[in-house]
């Protein structure tokens, strides 16, 4: 008899992924979730039929009681997403992933299960790994507030740039947004109570996820959906800082198969593990790749010159952890991806509601 799986906040980008996987693998799946317009619109998303569908709010016990009945595995990805408003939104975002989990935890104290993997981020890390000049290691990179003509990277005692390098689990967080926080306790509660019940715990920690389904309408989601919904609307795409920020862009697939590998693999019970693709770009490089991918060239970035309070400048993903012991090997090439992404885009509705969620972030002081 096949496992049946709950998804919590399955009806989201990843989650869409992320079930159509299990489907595919055989599972029955569960979805719980509650619609949130800002991610979701006005609109029901459609599923699969052989998904079996539960509206509601984690932080519901009932909900989640009925959820849990008859599941084997729960994989936890209902969360508030997004740093910048985070910083503001404080009590939603701490009420809906930490006390969500909590919830979660407290129901799954009377029907335990196999296994609960947990999205966390790689948000949790703050700023990522970096080598100073003398080649020594530097884990608690913390940029100083930036003055006029001053450099955007972290910097050593000298006054040198520090250089990014991929950042491995082991890195100790550095919690720099109530995001990044309430990830962190997410990923703890998780691993500390798992055990303790019975329960295989895992943590998966999440780059830049990217492909069709994204959010387009809601600005503080991924940062190529929002790129992607200004090039749709004719503007240019929009970036903080200089644009040469790095990240790892991964796409949602193989961020589908990490879960399922995540809950399958007998190595992943009490671990945590990077999920990226292994390689980085600048931010102002995604930006260019994506417009002409959309049909437009010369829709350059708007370089604001500005950082985001909770941002931080650069963090690169070590997967070699996941690589090793469960297998992941990411297969989506980036060009082939952000292509796929555009044609899909293409034939959606995008409001573009970016310059109204930078003023939010201004009028708090949460920009400079």
């Amino acid at each position: 008899m096949s496992e049946t799986v709950l998804v919590t906040g399955g009806a989201g980008f990843i989650g869409t992924h992320l079930t159509a996987a299990l489907l595919r693998r055989g599972y029955r799946v569960r979805v719980l979730d509650s619609l949130i317009e800002q991610v979701h619109g006005t609109g029901r998303p459609r599923f699969d039929p052989e998904i079996e569908f539960i509206e509601g709010d984690v932080r519901d016990g009932a909900a989640i009681a009925r959820a849990l009945r008859g599941v084997h595995a729960v994989v936890h990805l209902a969360a508030e997403v997004g740093v910048g408003q985070s910083m503001y939104a404080v009590e939603r975002y701490v009420s809906v992933n930490d006390c969500g989990t909590a919830a979660l935890f407290q129901g799954l104290i009377e029907r335990p299960v196999r296994r609960v993997v947990v999205a966390s981020s790689m948000s949790i890390y703050g700023e990522g790994l970096y080598r100073a000049a003398d080649g020594t290691i530097v884990q608690d990179a913390v940029r100083k507030v930036r003055r006029l003509g001053e450099p955007w990277d972290p910097v050593d005692a000298g006054g040198q740039a520090l250089v990014p390098v991929p950042t491995p689990e082991w890195k100790a967080p550095t919690l720099a947004s109530v995001y990044a926080l309430t990830k962190y306790v997410q990923e703890r509660l998780t691993l500390t109570l798992s055990p303790v019940y019975g329960m295989e715990g895992v943590a998966l920690r999440l780059w830049n996820a990217y492909g069709p389904g994204q959010a387009l309408s809601n600005p503080y989601t991924g940062v190529l959906a929002i790129f992607a919904s200004r090039i749709h609307n004719g503007q240019p795409p929009m970036i903080f800082e200089d644009g040469e920020q790095r990240r790892d862009f991964v796409h949602v697939e193989d961020v589908a198969e990490a879960f399922v590998l995540a809950l399958e693999h007998p190595a992943a019970a009490g671990n945590v593990y990077n999920v990226g693709s292994g390689q980085d770009r600048s931010v102002r490089e995604v930006a260019q790749i994506l417009a002409r991918a959309m049909g437009r060239p010369g829709l350059e970035p708007e370089v604001a010159g500005k950082a985001r309070t909770g941002d931080i400048r650069h963090c690169i993903a070590d997967i070699d952890k996941i690589r090793r012991e469960l297998g992941y090997r990411p297969r989506r090439d980036f060009a082939e991806g952000v292509a796929e992404l555009a044609a899909w885009v293409a034939d959606q509705e995008a409001v573009d509601r970016v310059t109204e969620a930078c003023g939010e972030l201004e009028a708090r002081g949460l920009v400079a």
